[in-house]
């Protein structure tokens, strides 16, 4: 492989609202909002990454009718509780993903995201988590 100095520096979400958007994932990232400029709203970068709510008109690739092709995983100690803490802040848990699975829910926009387990988990060939360091009673 050759090397590069390319590297990810931001992740941008379009978004109909981005104040409301930013102010969502702030809250869930507890990343506060930096900056406006243009059409893009800030988190404060963290670990190099920038994460951006850029303005569009344009509806949402699939508009619900198909799956992100590219979506953001986020790490919690206890997901149970973290999906009740994000559905507080506006998100939902999407329907038709097997229990097992990765906890797969939605921005206020319906942007697609992963809730994984901050500890250390195998998938099997179906997608389904399988706890490494968790009691065999959760």
């Amino acid at each position: 492989m050759a090397d590069s100095s390319a590297q990810i520096n931001a992740l941008i979400v379009d978004a109909t609202e981005p104040e409301r958007l930013a102010a969502f994932w702030s809250e869930v990232l507890g990343r506060p909002v930096v900056g406006r400029t243009g059409p893009y709203v800030w988190l404060r970068r963290e670990n190099g990454l920038g994460l951006g709510f850029q303005r569009t008109d344009a509806p949402a690739s699939g508009s619900g009718s198909g799956k992100n092709r590219v979506h953001i995983d986020i790490a919690a100690a206890d997901p149970a509780a973290e999906q009740r803490r994000i559905e507080g802040l506006g998100g939902r848990r999407l329907e038709g993903y097997e229990d097992g699975g990765f906890l797969v829910m939605a921005d206020p926009e319906g942007n697609e995201f992963c809730v994984i387990p901050a500890g250390s988990f195998e998938l099997d060939d179906e997608g389904r988590a399988h706890y490494l360091d968790r009691p065999a009673d959760r």
